[in-house]
């Protein structure tokens, strides 16, 4: 199980999510004067976080656990290593050119929305549904975490990646809540050119996993497909 890499991707890409999402963490009604309180309200905030990516893995951590009943789990596996390795290698401009989102453009409307009315309120339970309703904004590495949570055996694993992945989060989002915007424009450059590489690093990962050579950790066998013809050979007619 490849759910150290959730952790990994998370807190490599926490750097890309100052950017992306910093805005609302340096915005959040916290009781700045109050250093005990003000670290409970984010922790409130990270919880919110936490759980809608917890839910989203939960749906396609189902999604994985039915392709791997149907015996696909390998190949899902290497698909989704292919997946991060393309999406680093091919131009952004490609992307930009087919907006995969915009089907989603009014539910991501709706989430902003609610974004806005509950950065307005100083309350526990606003600071929740802030981070909540943060998880669900769509972001690049959330979508290559998804396909890591894809790639597991059943929804509680799916869960449990994207839980991880938003642990990995939780240091640099920290920081960027308790100091602003504390990284220059120069150095958040250079981590930004750094990310890729590790993302292609878990990409390999996950297709060695797929692969199933008998690594321990890393390229396991696939048990299941031992299991089955050891069944096939117990059924077959002996000779």
């Amino acid at each position: 199980m490849l759910v150290y890499t959730a952790f990994i991707l998370g807190l490599l890409g926490s750097f890309h999510c100052i950017g992306m999402c910093g805005p609302i963490a340096f915005v959040l009604p916290l009781d700045r004067k109050n250093k005990p309180k003000m670290i409970l309200q984010t922790a409130t905030y990270h919880i919110g976080r936490l759980l809608a990516y917890a839910f989203i893995g939960l749906l396609f951590g189902s999604l994985g656990k039915g392709l791997y009943l149907a015996g696909f789990q390998q190949n899902i596996s290497i698909i989704v290593g292919v997946l991060m390795i393309l999406i680093v290698l091919i131009p952004v401009k490609i992307f930009n050119k087919y907006n995969f989102t915009k089907p989603l453009y009014s539910l991501i409307g709706r989430v902003k929305k609610s974004l806005g009315l509950y950065l307005q309120k100083k309350s526990f339970k606003a600071l929740f549904l802030t981070g909540f309703f943060n998880g669900f904004l769509p972001c690049g590495l959330v979508y290559m975490a998804l396909f890591g949570s894809i790639s597991v055996s059943n929804a509680f694993l799916g869960s449990l990646y994207m839980f991880v992945f938003g642990l990995g989060t939780i240091p640099m989002m920290t920081l960027a809540v308790f100091a602003g915007n504390f990284l220059k424009v120069s150095v958040r450059n250079k981590i930004q050119k750094i990310i890729p590489v590790f993302v292609v690093i878990i990409g390999l990962l996950f297709i060695l996993r797929g692969l199933g050579l008998g690594i321990k950790y890393i390229s396991p066998s696939d048990a299941k497909l031992n299991i089955s013809e050891n069944a096939k050979s117990c059924i077959s007619p002996q000779k």
